[in-house]
């Protein structure tokens, strides 16, 4: 079992606990790994053809697509951080180390909409470790699963 509190030192690493965590939801999973300066889509100004960090170091990123409800996808980046989109909603700034405890507050079901009345907003709001939660502004219209989880 993913306890979400693992270390994810690296892309590769993230990626494994990704496809274990498909594997426990029964959920599809696709990974397109991008891996050089001049592959990641933080590293655009490294140049053509210049594929290591000015450490050496070749940087790695993945994105993961998940299978099932909600719609969910990763961007997992070299610089320990992740986009997860969740039906259109992108979070951006998600710790890499947070994304297995970001996913299992959804597939489990802790993932909820926070509904203001005024001004008229929406706010996804899924629980992490350590008693933190992850919000985030929607600014797209709720999809059926977003809007099963308003309150």
């Amino acid at each position: 079992m993913i306890t979400g509190m693992d270390h994810l030192p690296t892309t590769e690493a993230a990626v494994t606990v990704l496809r274990a965590l498909a594997a426990e939801y029964a959920l599809e999973i696709e990974v397109t790994h991008d891996i050089g300066a001049d592959q990641t889509s933080r590293r655009s100004a490294a140049g053509v053809g210049v594929t290591a960090d000015p450490d050496g170091s070749l940087p790695h990123e993945a994105y993961v697509e998940l299978g099932g409800r909600p719609n969910v996808s990763v961007r997992l980046y070299p610089d320990d951080d992740a986009l997860i989109t969740v039906d259109g909603v992108e979070c951006p700034d998600v710790g890499r180390d947070d994304v297995p405890a970001f996913l299992r507050a959804l597939y489990d079901g802790h993932a909820w909409v926070k509904t203001r009345r005024f001004p008229p907003a929406h706010f996804l709001m899924v629980p992490l470790p350590q008693d933190r939660v992850h919000k985030e502004f929607i600014l797209v219209g709720l999809s059926p699963w977003l809007g099963g989880r308003a309150r």
